[in-house]
């Protein structure tokens, strides 16, 4: 098993087009097939953090015997990274027209090439939540994006490249 580093990893937007699903799921919930053709590389993007999580209710009884018992409810997803301060990249511009117009972008968030058969990751469609830009005296000027999975007829989906 090779160990994945996080300068290999992959952000994408869809060029054009509707996100669809991208495949069918298998037994562990994992979308698979081919990526989408029409996905274009984010390559001015750094330090790149998914977080998942769920929401949790408390389902305690009498017959847990002390314990707390909780079960899991709503998915949450975000997605927090940054970009060189850059108007004249396409994907800048991008992330930052969907900041101002408040456009859904669908992307995909993942660990390797979205050409490499065992690339896995998120595919949801996505607006923009946070968007700051920095200006420290001795650095490049950067911006502080936060992404969040939006309203969509197709839910966001686990994914994995098996073509």
């Amino acid at each position: 098993m090779a160990i994945k580093l996080g300068m290999n990893g992959k952000m994408y937007y869809l060029g054009t087009g509707t996100r669809a699903s991208w495949g069918t799921a298998d037994s562990d919930g994992i979308h698979g097939g081919a990526a989408p053709a029409s996905l274009v590389e984010l390559g001015n993007v750094r330090d790149v953090t998914l977080n998942l999580e769920e929401g949790e209710a408390d389902v305690t009884t009498r017959a847990n015997n002390g314990w707390r018992a909780t079960e899991p409810t709503l998915k949450e997803g975000s997605v927090e990274f940054e970009m060189a301060y850059d108007p004249a990249d396409t994907g800048f511009a991008k992330i930052l027209g969907g900041w101002l117009n408040r456009i859904v972008i669908p992307m995909a968030i993942l660990d390797g090439d979205e050409s490499e058969v065992g690339t896995m990751g998120l595919w949801a469609d996505f607006k923009v939540i946070s968007f700051s830009k920095g200006e420290p005296l001795e650095e490049g000027q950067m911006v502080s994006v936060t992404v969040k999975p939006a309203y969509s007829t197709v839910a966001p989906e686990w994914v994995k490249v098996t073509s």
